[in-house]
């Protein structure tokens, strides 16, 4: 189960003018199991989005990517889960390409309208024909209120759909935004074997949502981590409608700052989801990191916190076992760190301890006080390494014997 996340209701989750989601059950990989989805948008959408940095990306990723860079007005979305038409070299990019012109007649727009994705195993041939097979079904059910069901339809190991929504007024108007996320293993920063769909009925210029779309994902999906494996099929989109009749071309237009905040807001939502629904998952955990030279070193020393191997299964088991969280500190990269001014925390809500500084443990520091906090379900691990200002933060969770049962079956 996810460590405390519940899937929001669907009429929790709001419509987008100007972007309907229809789903089928086309039998990808399972029979009787939601595993198509399909995106229509409305003329005038602007769409922008961030990939995975694997050099293995998997055939719809890198048609995502020169269809967005050649600046193509999409129109269109298919996803699949159960198969990532990864690891299938060029019949692979056929087998995308021709699920893009199959979508595209039924819509009446150009092949190059529409963006694929697939999540699943790696290295099987995408079973295009049933793909295809189930698209009518999809677009039967398009409707602007299927959020739910969509976020339902991406998912692979998610014991949970995760989906977000927000509204805010801006410029005396009603703006709205929704979006969903799958994932559960195979996450890394620099995205994983994730999707997210994050869209919003105000309008933003495509520069500006290129912009955007990056810096939300660095402050979002770029920081979580689950097991440190980067996977091939990493995709986080960025719709924006313009329904709403607010336009932003610039970021000094006025009310951008709270759009942007709010698109962040619910970008971190969803992928804090994916966290908490780590395979296996028992316990979500904070890793802080401030008093760095640069933002930088401080995503090196949380990343080396969260992706250590010891340090998660210390959580899973409440052992306070926490010179493994210095070892991750002294391993990150920082060739010049002087570890006599780093201080260490654990933390959980209001109770806090600190466990080291000085080079050591902390005088005051009992393993007591470590295990009590290591046995809540949501710890922050704080880190100063009293060397500058700058800060980041990392969100991972444990390592649990399910983690290993679950990748063990994966196939089966």
């Amino acid at each position: 189960m996810p460590v405390n996340y519940t899937v929001p209701a669907p009429d929790q989750l709001l419509p987008i003018a100007g972007v309907r989601l229809g789903v089928a059950e086309a039998g990808i990989r399972k029979k009787d199991r939601r595993d198509l989805c399909v995106f229509v948008l409305e003329p005038g959408t602007t769409v922008a989005g961030v990939f995975t940095q694997n050099r293995f990306c998997a055939a719809p990723v890198q048609l995502c990517r020169q269809r967005l860079v050649a600046g193509e007005e999409i129109r269109a979305l298919v996803i699949n889960t159960g198969n990532a038409n990864a690891g299938t070299g060029e019949p692979g990019r056929r087998l995308a390409e021709e699920s893009c012109v199959a979508l595209a007649a039924m819509l009446g727009i150009a092949p190059a309208q529409v963006l694929p994705f697939s999540t699943g195993v790696i290295l099987e041939p995408l079973p295009l024909e049933r793909l295809v097979a189930g698209l009518p079904a999809a677009l039967a059910d398009l409707k602007t209120d299927n959020w739910h069901a969509a976020a339902h339809a991406i998912m692979t190991t998610d014991t949970v759909a995760k989906a977000a929504s927000r509204e805010l007024t801006v410029n005396g108007k009603s703006v709205r935004i929704s979006g969903i996320s799958k994932g559960a293993g195979m996450i890394k920063p620099n995205m994983a074997t994730m999707l997210g769909f994050l869209a919003t009925d105000a309008g933003i210029a495509r520069p500006l949502l290129e912009k955007l779309v990056k810096e939300v994902a660095d402050l979002s999906f770029n920081c979580i981590t689950v097991d440190g494996d980067t996977s091939t099929n990493d995709s986080f989109l960025m719709l924006a409608s313009g329904q709403a009749g607010v336009h932003f071309a610039s970021e000094s237009d006025a009310g951008w700052a709270e759009v942007k905040a709010a698109l962040t807001a619910v970008a971190v939502e969803l992928a804090q989801a994916i966290v908490r629904d780590g395979e296996g998952a028992t316990k979500f955990i904070t890793v802080a990191v401030e008093g760095g030279k640069t933002r930088e070193e401080c995503r090196l020393v949380a990343y080396a916190i969260g992706h250590s191997p010891l340090v998660k299964t210390a959580f899973f088991a409440s052992d306070p076992n926490l010179g493994r969280i210095l070892a991750a500190v002294g391993y990150a990269g920082i060739a010049d760190l002087d570890v006599d001014g780093v201080k260490v925390w654990l933390a959980s809500g209001a109770d806090s301890v600190l466990v080291a500084e000085q080079g050591g443990r902390a005088p005051a520091y009992q393993e007591a006080d470590g295990a009590r906090i290591m046995q809540a379900a949501e710890i922050t691990v704080r880190v100063d390494l009293g060397r500058g200002v700058a800060s980041a933060q990392v969100y991972t969770c444990d390592f649990s014997y399910d983690y290993v049962k679950i990748n063990a079956d994966y196939r089966s």
